[in-house]
C-alpha cells in the first residue's frame, strides 16, 4: 500500500518564477556613443596630417607653432615659396615621379599576372620548386641586394636613368603580388577554363577573356600598393639619380631639408601636401575598382 502526501502552499506564500528582465537599451544612444567613439578614433589617426596641413598654411616662423592646427594668419606664400624652391619648379618633379610610377605599375602588373597564371594553371616541370624559391625571395632582405645591384646597373650604364627603377618590375620580381594572384586565380572554377578550351580558347584566350576580367580584385589591389610603394620611393631613386631634372618627389622633398640648420618647414609642408593628393585620389579609384571586381562572378 503506498501513501502519497500532497503539501498545499497558501496563495500568499506561492513565488513566481520569472526571468530577469534586460535592461531597455535605446538605440539612437547607443548609435550616438558607437559614431562618437569612431569619430574620435579618426580624428586621432589624422591629427599629424590634419597638423601638417595647418602648418602648410602658417608663416614660416609659425611652422612648430604649438600642438594647434591653426597659427596667426592663414597663407599660401610656402606653396608658392616650395613650388619654385628647387632647380626646376614642382611641377618637373611631378611629372619625373609620374612616368616612374606608371611605368612600375604597368610592369607588375603584366609580369605578376603572367607568371601568377603560369604557377595556378599550368604544369611544368619543377613548378613546386620554383614556387618556392620565389617565396623564398620575401625572406631575404632588400639591403643584401643593393650593393650587387648597384654594380650591375652601373656597369650596364643606367644610372642617372629611370632603367633601374623601371625594369626590374617587368621581370617579375615582386613575390608578394605574385603569391597573392596567385591564391586568387587558384580559387576560380577550373570549369570555367575548361568551358573555355571546349569553345576554343587555348591559354592566350583563357588568360584574356576568363581569368583577367575575374582577377579585377587582385589586379586593383596590386596596383594601388604599387602605386603607394613607387610613388614613395625614396632609397632607389637616391641611389641611381643624381641629376636635378630627372628627380622623383621624394627626393625634391629632402631638398628642403637642410644640414646647417636652415630648413624652410613651411614650404616643406606645402609641397608634401601636394604630394599626398596623388595617393588619395588614386586610392579612391582602387577601390572603385576593387567593388567592381568583386561584384562580378563568374556566373555573371
Amino acid at each position: 500500500m503506498t501513501t502519497t502526501l500532497t503539501l498545499t502552499v497558501p496563495p500568499e506564500k506561492r513565488s513566481v518564477f520569472r526571468y530577469p528582465s534586460r535592461p531597455v537599451r535605446n538605440p539612437i544612444l547607443r548609435a550616438i556613443v558607437r559614431h562618437a567613439l569612431l569619430i574620435a578614433l579618426l580624428v586621432i589617426m589624422l591629427y599629424p596630417l590634419l597638423w601638417m596641413l595647418g602648418a602648410s598654411l602658417r608663416p614660416s616662423n609659425e611652422a612648430f607653432n604649438g600642438i594647434g592646427l591653426l597659427g596667426s594668419r592663414l597663407t599660401f606664400e610656402n606653396y608658392a615659396a616650395g613650388w619654385d624652391a628647387g632647380s626646376y619648379d614642382f611641377s618637373r618633379y611631378f611629372v619625373n615621379s609620374t612616368v616612374v610610377t606608371l611605368l612600375t605599375i604597368a610592369g607588375n602588373l603584366f609580369a605578376c599576372t603572367l607568371a601568377a597564371y603560369a604557377f595556378a594553371r599550368l604544369e611544368f616541370p619543377l613548378k613546386r620548386v620554383l614556387f618556392a624559391l620565389m617565396l623564398g625571395t620575401m625572406l631575404l632582405p632588400m639591403h643584401v641586394t643593393l650593393v650587387p645591384q648597384y654594380v650591375l646597373f652601373n656597369t650596364l650604364g643606367w644610372v642617372n636613368t629611370y632603367l633601374p627603377l623601371v625594369v626590374p618590375h617587368w621581370l617579375g620580381v615582386e613575390a608578394f603580388y605574385i603569391f597573392l594572384m596567385v591564391q586568387f586565380i587558384r580559387g576560380l572554377p577550373r570549369e570555367l577554363d575548361e568551358s573555355a578550351r571546349i569553345d576554343g580558347c587555348g591559354h592566350v584566350g583563357i588568360f584574356l577573356r576568363i581569368i583577367l576580367p575575374l582577377s579585377l580584385p587582385a589586379i586593383g589591389t596590386t596596383a594601388m600598393f604599387t602605386f603607394i610603394s613607387a610613388w614613395n620611393d625614396f632609397l632607389g631613386p637616391l641611389l641611381y639619380l643624381n641629376q636635378d631634372e630627372i628627380k622623383t618627389v621624394p627626393l625634391a622633398l629632402s631638398t628642403f631639408l637642410d644640414a646647417t640648420g636652415a630648413s624652410t618647414y613651411g614650404p616643406l609642408f606645402a609641397m608634401a601636401i601636394l604630394s599626398l593628393a596623388p595617393i588619395v585620389g588614386f586610392f579612391i579609384v582602387s577601390q572603385r575598382l576593387l567593388i567592381e571586381g568583386i561584384a562580378t562572378t563568374g556566373l555573371k
